[in-house]
């Protein structure tokens, strides 16, 4: 169906039956959009990966200032699927274009053709990605993430691959070897697939690290995890980025942004991660939901929120927004503060927001609010651009921060379940030596 995306869904496996001549994808070989040529199973030199390489027209042509940066509407282009399979599989740096296609890269090359030859038999429509093999604190090559299943298999092998897509994918059970692991938080996956397109390797890698200075600042190390993963579709879109998070009730959502740039990461992080918000003006789609309907729920969610229509303003697609409200002020986003009218001034006052000592930005607690806040979208108006970054005060071993909105205490943010056993144990300890050394008294 006509939809403004490119044709390139790499590693998805639909039941087409105009992919049964491909053992790979769907449409593996109809995508050469901006595609540098390989060899299947050669690796690709290093300029093709995107960290710029002392290129200097690399931002301009490939970029976030290329001249197509932002030019169409990203609402309605991620193609349907259900389910998201995660090959954990060596670095970027040496992922040839057509790494499901690898003479060399055995383990991703049978787990693709393994999946493709299964497709009719699996209940849910799937889609095959690879992503970095190390998290950053152990080698993770062969290991397997599915979503929405928030679940982890480890050490794939290739010897194993038939076994484990009739287990998991085709009957949708476990696959034991594996030793499945439950997956928590949130899980950011950015495209830096350089060999594949090079729009992408400019544009992926600094979003791979912006993410990660600003999961420290704002304290979310262990409960997001962010990955470069190669192609998953929409070269034009870069930088692309998925985000996978577990919500309330367990349900888990998967939804995709387009044309994100490093200023953009810190909306993510606030927005969408920890209130649970969706930002319409990067927004793709979602799993689970038809092209048609992305837009429409997009449309469902504007409407509801006083958000205006898409204009493009020199090629570029912005979004007005019809509210009436002062670009001056940034609210703060506690029930506590809005019951109270707390916002904080964006001009040259020095007024602030109210302190929200109860406001906690830990990923457990955000979770209970992002179901209500789900349908809540980003308004944009102009001047807005530098009001929306409001940033949380948090304190870390390196010290505090400067950026502040509302303070909160380290240890009530890292507080959890655990801690309050361990504190009662403590408390019917102590009361258990009160309560014996009062009766051998009596004795």
């Amino acid at each position: 169906m006509a939809s403004g995306r490119d044709r390139d869904d790499p590693l998805s496996f639909t039941s087409n039956p105009s992919s049964a001549s491909s053992p790979v994808t769907v449409s593996d070989y109809l995508d050469n959009f901006g595609e540098p040529t390989s060899r299947p199973g050669s690796f690709q030199s290093e300029s093709l990966l995107g960290g710029g390489g002392g290129d200097s027209s690399n931002d301009a042509d490939y970029g976030f200032a290329r001249p197509d940066f932002r030019s169409e509407q990203l609402a309605g282009t991620v193609q349907f699927y259900e389910r998201h399979v995660f090959l954990c599989y060596k670095k970027p740096s040496v992922w040839p274009a057509r790494i499901e296609a690898a003479e060399f890269d055995r383990l991703p090359r049978l787990l693709s053709a393994a999946v493709s030859a299964r497709k009719g038999s699996m209940k849910k429509e799937t889609r095959l990605t690879i992503c970095e093999g190390h998290d950053g604190t152990e080698t993770s090559n062969g290991d397997v993430l599915i979503f929405p299943d928030m679940i982890r298999y480890r050490r794939l092998t290739h010897f194993d691959v038939d076994t484990f897509v009739e287990e998991v994918l085709v009957k949708d059970g476990e696959w034991l070897p594996g030793n499945p692991e439950m997956l928590k938080g949130s899980y950011v996956f950015v495209c830096s697939h350089g060999s594949r397109d090079r729009r992408c390797g400019v544009c992926g890698p600094p979003l791979v690290s912006r993410f990660r200075e600003e999961l420290e600042f704002y304290g979310l190390q262990g409960k997001v995890s962010v990955s470069p993963c190669s192609h998953i579709g929409g070269h034009k879109y870069a930088g692309n980025v998925i985000i996978y998070q577990s919500k309330i009730h367990r349900k888990v959502t998967g939804h995709w942004y387009g044309y994100v740039q490093p200023d953009d990461v810190h909306v993510l992080l606030e927005k969408h991660i920890i209130k649970g918000e969706i930002v319409d003006r990067l927004w793709r789609g979602e799993m689970g939901l038809s092209e048609e309907d992305q837009k429409k729920t997009q449309e469902r969610r504007l409407q509801v929120n006083g958000a205006g229509h898409t204009v493009k303003n020199n090629g570029k697609v912005t979004q007005e927004s019809s509210s009436a409200h002062s670009a001056d002020f940034s609210c703060c986003q506690s029930g506590a503060a809005e019951s109270n009218g707390c916002c904080q001034q964006n001009g040259n006052s020095s007024s602030t927001c109210c302190q929200d000592a109860t406001l906690m930005l830990s990923l457990e607690t955000s979770e209970d609010n992002q179901l209500e806040n789900e349908n809540n979208t980003e308004k944009l108006t102009p001047g807005r651009k530098t009001a929306e970054k409001t940033f949380f005060r948090i304190n870390s071993v390196k010290g505090s921060s400067t950026r502040k909105v509302c303070a909160i205490p380290t240890w009530l943010e890292s507080w959890e379940r655990e801690d309050t056993y361990a504190a009662l144990a403590v408390v019917c300890a102590a009361a258990s030596v009160v309560v014996a050394y009062t009766c051998y008294k009596q004795l």
